[in-house]
């Protein structure tokens, strides 16, 4: 603004420049002057609101962790914890978002009916012992026929998709069917956030079929008010079970996207599978996103 009105000063009208042409100058920078003060409101519309009150969900299941909304109407963030914020994490099973778009862009799964076989393996999660597609093995988050995608698809274009998403740290070390569960990806709230945000507008570098049919399979609870599109994630890291969920909740009017992280050091904690998604609720119903 100071600079601006020095322009405005510099422009006083001189002896050889005609009337229209003054009222040209004058109407230009009255222009650039609104705009300046349209961007700064613009900056400072965005607000933030702490909620240390929610660590009473956290605590009802022996957890810590941390919890962000965005409220896209509202233009704001909801925290509990917010020193997680831009903390990174194992992504674990939430990275399946990411694996499908990756799978169905490459043409390594042709659509969410694309079936893998069972490599006959008994493994103690009973859902995953049978033959599955894309929709099942997302909504049973079945580790077994993601690595095998992740193995169809390649070291080499999985860490080009990667990159071209901006997902997490990018980092694919640890082994093709490793690297989001025990490997070196990592990410962090913010970048959950983020990742969905550009999921929902329709924003990442994949065809709008691929990201179709990754929204289709991502909606977990469907209701009159309401639509919730998420993904849990369970894996460990700094000898503590990290816990994720996220997503984003469509109401008639507006998006809210969240992400939970959620940290346990006890390893028989009963509720930690549980609390991942039931912490959510709690919160969203407090903050009456959910509650109708």
């Amino acid at each position: 603004l100071t600079v601006l009105s020095s322009e405005i000063r510099f422009f006083a009208k001189p002896q050889n420049v005609s009337s229209n042409n003054m009222t040209t100058m004058k109407h230009t920078i009255l222009i650039l002057t609104l705009a300046v003060f349209g961007l700064t409101s613009s900056a400072q519309k965005q607000t933030t609101e702490i909620r240390d009150d929610f660590k009473k969900y956290y605590d009802k299941f022996n957890v810590e962790g941390s919890f962000v909304l965005y409220d896209q109407k509202q233009d704001k963030y909801i925290f509990y914890n917010k020193e997680q914020f831009k903390q990174t994490f194992s992504p674990a099973s939430t990275f399946k978002i990411c694996n499908s778009l990756i799978g169905l862009e490459t043409g390594v799964i042709k659509d969410e009916e694309f079936v893998i076989p069972w490599d006959s393996v008994v493994r103690q999660n009973l859902n995953w012992n049978s033959n599955h597609d894309l929709k099942t093995a997302f909504k049973n988050s079945t580790v077994w026929y993601y690595q095998e995608l992740a193995r169809r698809v390649g070291g080499q274009q999985m860490k080009y998709w990667l990159d071209k998403a901006n997902y997490g740290n990018a980092d694919t070390s640890g082994g093709i069917d490793k690297f989001w569960l025990t490997g070196g990806l990592r990410i962090s709230p913010e970048q959950q956030i983020d990742f969905l945000k550009r999921l929902h507008d329709n924003q990442l570098p994949f065809s709008q079929r691929s990201v179709d049919i990754v929204k289709n399979i991502m909606i977990a609870k469907d209701t009159l008010d309401y639509v919730v599109s998420a993904k849990t994630g369970w894996g460990g890291q700094d000898n503590k079970d990290v816990g994720w969920y996220v997503g984003y909740i469509e109401t008639k009017d507006n998006v809210y996207y969240f992400a939970n992280c959620i940290q346990s050091e006890d390893f028989n904690n009963k509720d930690f599978a549980s609390s991942r998604i039931d912490n959510v609720y709690l919160i969203l119903d407090d903050l009456k996103v959910t509650k109708k």
